[in-house]
């Protein structure tokens, strides 16, 4: 198993990383993600759903105002804004597990952080909006930085690497340094290899399994992969219907390195993460 630091430092609080894996849950307010869209996009809905997440033992909820499957078509900044934040400040002072923001979007993380979230998570690693990385900074947030190439209109384009782990990770490498200069700490930040973003489903499949290369960056790693099309090409599911694909990647992303996943399922894959993480050696 690849070594990774054993803690994360985000907004008021530090997460261990030394003991069971995180599960991070996925909750879309949105009306068109390519699994869950519009399940949770009315308000109760939303915050239902994140209470029950952290019930059935969720670490972070991960909160999205806009789709970022292949070729979802862009949302304005205000409606991203009117998607989330009512969520973020109705859950703020009810969750004791902390608020993740999935967003590209300086503004959006910026009033997110101020409603109460601790986390933003920037699918283009700092690359789309110059200005994320000073409101990460400024605020003393957690940061995930992603790899992709790309919007999600574009990303699909171009899905061939010479050696995949070397460029991703060098790219990876290129948003740490941008969040070094911005002044944020290497301790607030986890590196996302991408799954799915301008990958084909060999690069995903390559990617899960030498997740352990990525600890090269010296950051703990995240593994999202939940329902995602490259499960459905090899299993001939439909994104409701990749449970079983799902916990098979998330037990094989633990034994190979990642500190933390996210997923859709937070009720079956505690336990698979529960278990991965005790067979492979992070225990409780």
């Amino acid at each position: 198993m690849a070594d990774f630091p054993l803690s994360w430092s985000i907004g008021r609080r530090t997460i261990d990383l030394s003991g069971r894996p995180c599960v991070m849950g996925i909750l879309n307010v949105t009306p068109d993600s390519f699994s869950d869209g519009n399940s949770f996009f009315s308000y109760e809905k939303a915050v239902a759903r994140a209470l029950e997440m952290e019930a059935q033992g969720a670490d972070i909820i991960d909160i999205g105002g806009e789709s970022t499957r292949p070729n979802a078509p862009p949302v304005s900044e205000q409606e991203e804004l009117n998607r989330v934040i009512p969520v973020v400040e109705a859950l703020a002072g009810r969750l004791k597990i902390p608020i993740s923001i999935d967003t590209y979007k300086a503004s959006v993380a910026e009033a997110a952080l101020a409603a109460g979230a601790e986390i933003i998570n920037d699918i283009s690693g700092l690359t789309f909006d110059s200005h994320m990385a000073g409101v990460v900074a400024a605020a003393g947030a957690g940061l995930i930085v992603m790899h992709t190439r790309g919007t999600p209109q574009e990303m699909q384009l171009n899905t061939t690497y010479g050696d995949i782990i070397a460029e991703v990770s060098a790219t990876l490498r290129s948003s740490l340094k941008l969040a070094e200069d911005a002044g944020i700490p290497a301790e607030r930040i986890i590196v996302d290899p991408g799954v799915g973003f301008g990958k084909d489903m060999e690069g995903n499949l390559e990617i899960i399994r030498r997740l352990g290369e990525f600890s090269e960056l010296g950051r703990p790693i995240l593994l999202a992969a939940s329902r995602k099309t490259f499960i459905g090409k090899i299993t001939g599911k439909e994104p409701a219907e990749r449970l079983f694909g799902t916990a098979a990647v998330v037990a094989v992303a633990i034994y190979n390195g990642a500190a933390l996943v996210r997923v859709h399922d937070v009720l079956e894959m505690r336990d698979v993460a529960d278990m991965a993480g005790a067979l492979y050696g992070k225990r409780n």
